[in-house]
């Protein structure tokens, strides 16, 4: 019996006989049918297919979740998680009493990013400030972005990240970004951007755009937020570690 070039499909002789033609158009059907289903193993939506290593046969790939991408593993694709250009929460919780300390950050990000949202200090007018790796001494230094002061040495025991924060009314958010934090060939700087309702007018914001600077090259194993004067009265924070 003849056969086709490229899957071996069943076809008739020159030679075959009339009476043999329906027979023959069944396997011919069967032959296509079962290629076909081969080359399309698909069942789901989302599904795709890729050359299996078996000849004239494809697998089929369910689809991923959501946030993976598709990548290969084994020499075949596969779904996985999106290993860098992410930011994975690490930490996070509530602003109260007169410091939080997030402890034990992972030493396997580019960068960290936190977040506090609606920061109520109990003192009115008071500011949010942060250190690193608990340390009071006079090793950091801040700069308002619109400051003529720039450089020089370290001169304060802490980071200011917020400005003249009312205590009652706050719908407002502090961001601060911390390059290179794991790093330990340099000192450790910081980005900051907080707006807050100011304290003397409820209604109108309080700004602040600053960069900070710790004169240690250690690397940065926790961070602690705290006011001026006096305790938290609300607020939450979300800390990010940056791919």
């Amino acid at each position: 019996m003849a056969t086709t070039t490229n899957y071996g499909w069943t076809t008739p002789d020159d030679t075959a006989l009339v009476k043999d033609g329906a027979s023959a158009i069944r396997s011919l059907g069967s032959s296509v049918d079962t290629t076909v289903k081969n080359l399309n193993p698909e069942t789901t939506l989302g599904d795709i297919s890729y050359r299996s290593s078996t000849s004239n046969t494809n697998t089929r790939l369910a689809i991923g979740t959501t946030g993976q991408v598709l990548t290969v593993s084994g020499g075949v694709p596969a779904w996985a998680t999106a290993a860098s250009g992410g930011m994975t929460s690490i930490a996070s919780g509530n602003l109260s009493g007169s410091e939080v300390s997030i402890t034990s950050i992972s030493q396997s990000y580019n960068d960290l990013l936190l977040v506090i949202r609606n920061y109520e200090p109990a003192t009115d007018g008071t500011n949010a400030f942060i250190r690193f790796n608990s340390d009071a001494t006079t090793n950091y230094r801040t700069v308002e972005s619109f400051s003529s002061s720039v450089g020089g040495t370290p001169n304060d025991e802490r980071i200011g990240v917020s400005y003249d924060a009312d205590n009652a009314v706050n719908d407002g958010v502090i961001v601060v970004r911390i390059w290179d934090y794991a790093n330990t060939s340099h000192n450790k700087h910081c980005t900051t951007w907080a707006i807050n309702n100011n304290n003397t007018t409820t209604t109108s914001l309080s700004f602040r755009n600053n960069m900070g600077a710790y004169y240690k090259n250690d690397a940065i194993t926790s961070i602690q937020i705290f006011n001026g004067t006096g305790n938290f009265s609300a607020g939450t924070y979300v800390l990010y570690g940056v791919k």
